[in-house]
């Protein structure tokens, strides 16, 4: 039974963190005008594969190697939110261009390349005791990764 309850909570954890870790983003965005940066978008893409790989898992079940994929997936949107948040700290110097928010549809294209704000990948836009949100990314998806990678390890020795 221990191992069925570890199962269970791996995949409900491999299914909510991704969901709730991209609303927050979207809310933030949206609700709150904080634009993404380019890295800002690669945290997410992991996160968008993580949500569909433990769609999937519930949809298949036992679907164990696709938990592993997910967590694999959430460990590397961490990774990319550590990196992120050394350059927004400025203890490395990042790798790419900072990109911006193009502005409405409808406008015209010149005008609203023009007049976007550049949202730049060096500079944290909010934080929260001293973590941007890239480093909160770092912390909540490398602890869910790890979380998922336990139970899962725990599931699979409970079922041996």
């Amino acid at each position: 039974m221990p191992g069925f309850r570890a199962g269970r909570l791996a995949r409900l954890l491999a299914l909510g963190m991704p969901a709730l870790l991209l609303g927050g983003a979207y809310l933030s965005q949206y609700g709150f005008g904080l634009y993404p940066c380019e890295m800002c978008w690669w945290q997410r893409y992991p996160q968008f594969l993580a949500l569909a790989l433990a769609i999937a898992a519930f949809l298949r079940p036992p679907g164990q190697a696709l938990l592993w994929l997910c967590a694999a997936a959430i460990a590397v949107s961490g990774l990319i939110g550590g990196y992120h948040a050394g350059v927004e700290y400025g203890w490395w110097e990042g790798v790419t261009a900072c990109t911006a928010h193009t502005g409405a549809s409808g406008e015209n294209a010149l005008d609203a390349i023009l007049n976007a704000p550049l949202i730049r990948c060096d500079v944290a836009p909010w934080s929260l005791f001293g973590i941007s949100l890239a480093g909160w990314n770092f912390l909540v998806s490398g602890a869910s990764a790890l979380a998922i990678a336990y139970l899962l390890d725990r599931h699979g020795k409970a079922g041996s």
